[in-house]
């Protein structure tokens, strides 16, 4: 059995732990709050952007842009998003499984896979693959439009250039403050997302654009890739909070349990020393009678 010393040291020790992931478990509160309320304020401004694009892609139209150009698909880049800081679970981990899992189905089918990784996590994870073709570091904490533009801007490049056929962001979606789910929407070639149900409720006929449609899409092409790409940061931002305030609360618990079987040990030693030194003075009280 361990020393009295020694179990009230580590009691003392884990005392201190659980004050830390307390601390820490307050401040992703904090952060969380600010995060969130920036994702869904967001999240209405996409959805009208997907409908805007919609509308203005037409089925003749796809062809007409290089960005919307659909061509036989043999190299593959995957833009994974992750957080620059870790103790938010399983958070990272999981984004990180969805790209190894997409990656070995893009290469059971003979196609080539690159990484563009933003966020330090999700660069430690996928470094050793060699794949790693760019990385942003260190943004994920203050990132701004202006870094989603720096992102989509070069992804964008790459596919014009013929580097890659496919390009999708794979990221954490915030599902709830409990729920982080793991997630990939495509970004290059651009396919709007139409919604059916909008589509039957619409007014048949067309719309007459000025300037021209051509001319609309020209400029709103670059903005939609920065859209979807900034979102999907938002929604990282926001999820990497979530799992972090669920893992401190966790770990503060689990603290308060080791705490508890602790001080149980701690009392059993207690109780041994001091049984041992009424066994010692009886001991000699006997001794000192037959003397």
């Amino acid at each position: 059995m361990p020393s009295l010393k020694e179990v009230k040291s580590k009691i003392n020790g884990v005392k201190k732990t659980a004050q830390i992931t307390k601390a820490m478990n307050m401040v992703a509160s904090a952060k969380l709050r600010g995060a969130q309320e920036k994702m869904e304020s967001f999240r209405p401004y996409t959805a009208k952007f997907n409908e805007a694009m919609s509308n203005l892609a037409g089925g003749s139209m796809s062809g007409s842009f290089e960005l919307m150009d659909q061509r036989p698909v043999q190299t593959v880049e995957l833009v994974v998003i992750t957080s620059d800081r870790g103790l938010c679970g399983s958070f990272n981990s999981n984004i990180v499984k969805l790209v190894e899992k997409k990656t070995r189905e893009y290469e059971a089918d003979g196609k080539a896979v690159s990484y563009v990784c933003v966020g330090k996590k999700g660069y430690q994870a996928l470094r050793k693959t060699g794949k790693v073709r760019k990385s942003y570091l260190d943004i994920m904490g203050t990132f701004q439009m202006f870094n989603a533009r720096e992102i989509a801007g070069e992804a964008a490049e790459n596919f014009l250039s013929g580097g890659s056929d496919l390009v999708e962001v794979i990221f954490g979606e915030f599902r709830s403050v409990a729920t982080q789910a793991p997630t990939s929407t495509d970004l290059l070639p651009v396919k709007p997302v139409v919604d059916e149900s909008a589509e039957e409720q619409k007014i048949s006929g067309e719309y007459i654009y000025e300037p021209s449609a051509e001319e609309i899409m020209e400029v709103l092409l670059p903005l939609y890739l920065n859209v979807l790409v900034y979102h999907a940061m938002l929604e990282v931002g926001a999820s990497e909070h979530a799992a972090r305030m669920t893992a401190m609360d966790n770990a503060t618990n689990a603290c308060k349990d080791i705490i508890s079987n602790l001080t149980i040990l701690y009392n059993k030693a207690r109780q041994a020393a001091i049984t041992a030194e009424l066994m010692d003075i009886v001991g000699g009280a006997e001794a000192l009678k037959k003397a």
